[in-house]
């Protein structure tokens, strides 16, 4: 059932001292759908805030979910740390995403940017999956390129066609027009970011569960931002750093650097909002050569890294480059306190590769829960010993959770990475 305005208040208002459903979004302000031409999300009128709180999901009091033992409020952050732990922790990308009926109530509806720019639909998306399967973690609904509008690069996100960047950058005069990285004020170009995340780190107490922050790594945001959108070649980028190891130009290199500084900053400002681990998304690293990532991706991640770890060493921050786990010998010393493995590799060939003493994060194939109970569990169990054991790394998929994801899959990862004590037990 869905509520006009003044109905909602008036319901609101009875509820006193039982569970209090999120506001209505009419009653906080629906951020209107930022265009590509925008870098600050506008406000909805009056009328308008009352004619999207009538058209949106109905709002009812979400059962709220508490993980059930006392270290589970930080068991992802000491395994984040390398720490051996008392089981493996879970948590998954996109676990905020478009399997889940509950979450399309929205993205059917609304924009992304909308989505993930307004304080109650982030929030609630956030928490969703938290509340169905409690993961060991909750991880802000947001976007890699939520920031790049800081530096004066303009996107939107076309429903059928992904992120559009309008913003061009291709020479070292385009990379000196962006603004400054060094003085980037989060709180006035992403309010909404803190308000966000000072929320969830409530609900997470509350949960008894750990805040998930991320950022993407410098390579990737500059590749999406000269490419303009996704892009199977990146060749335009290649030519870039081919002019660049040229000696022909250097604006590369100037935007890898400049974009380093603002997400490093970045990610500081997630944790100073309540992120108690960051995980950086190298997204396009299926696009670089070992090569490359050597000479521009690797870098820049670790300036970026180095950023975060000196202002905040107490807090992990994971690194996750999808599809180069064929140079991963070269990501031991991105700076990150984790590495997180794709599903490209054998976890036990990862582990051997980077050695016991990195800690690791992964690396399910995301196409294994569209299987049957007793293959997605056989699956838990093999990569849990394939990384050494219960206890002894971060369970997470090796990308995304896949749109069309049977929702009781996802319950039957988490049950049995929670239920998994080893081989002889």
């Amino acid at each position: 059932m869905r509520l006009s305005v003044a109905a909602a208040v008036v319901a609101l208002a009875t509820c006193a001292g039982a569970f209090a459903p999120q506001p209505s979004f009419a009653a906080r302000g629906v951020v209107a759908s930022a265009s590509a031409s925008s870098s600050a999300p506008l406000r909805m009128s009056a009328v308008e805030e009352a004619a999207a709180d009538s058209s949106a999901p109905a709002t009812k009091a979400p059962k709220k979910h508490r993980n059930p033992d006392p270290g589970d409020r930080d068991i992802l952050v000491r395994a984040a740390r390398g720490e051996e732990v008392e089981r493996t922790p879970v948590w998954l990308m996109r676990q905020a995403g478009r399997y889940m009926a509950a979450f399309r109530e929205y993205s059917t509806k609304y924009p992304f940017r909308q989505r993930s720019e307004t304080p109650d639909m982030a929030v609630e998306l956030s928490l969703q999956c938290h509340r169905a399967y409690g993961m060991d973690g909750i991880i802000m609904f947001s976007d890699i390129l939520t920031p790049l509008p800081t530096l004066g690069i303009d996107f939107d996100v076309v429903k059928g066609t992904g992120p559009v960047i309008s913003t061009e950058v291709r020479t070292e005069e385009d990379v000196a027009a962006l603004a400054d990285a060094e003085t980037v004020d989060f709180d006035e170009k992403l309010p909404f970011i803190r308000e966000i995340l000072e929320r969830l780190s409530v609900e997470a107490e509350e949960a008894n569960t750990s805040l998930i922050g991320f950022v993407g790594a410098p390579f990737t945001l500059a590749a999406y931002t000269i490419e303009g959108k996704s892009s199977k070649a990146c060749l335009t980028t290649k030519k870039m750093m081919m002019a660049d190891e040229a000696g022909d130009s250097a604006a590369m290199s100037q935007f890898l650097d400049k974009l380093a500084v603002m997400i490093g900053n970045y990610g500081c400002h997630q944790i100073e909002c309540g992120a108690q681990v960051v995980q950086v998304f190298e997204s396009w690293a299926h696009q670089l050569s070992p090569k490359w990532f050597e000479r521009f991706a690797k870098p820049a991640a670790k300036k970026a890294i180095a950023i975060m770890k000196e202002k905040h060493p107490d807090v992990p921050v994971i690194y996750f480059a999808n599809g180069g786990s064929s140079y991963l010998e070269l990501q031991r010393d991105t700076g990150a306190d984790m590495i997180a493995i794709d599903w490209g590799v054998d976890m036990a060939q990862a582990r051997s590769v980077l050695g016991d003493d990195v800690p690791v994060s992964g690396n399910l194939d995301p196409t294994v829960l569209f299987g049957t109970k007793e293959q997605i569990e056989q699956a838990v169990r093999d990569c849990i010993d394939g990384a050494g054991g219960p206890g002894k790394h971060l369970l997470n998929l090796g990308h995304g959770v896949m749109q069309g994801t049977p929702e009781e899959a996802v319950g039957w990862l988490v049950d049995e990475c929670r239920r998994y004590k080893g081989k002889d037990v």
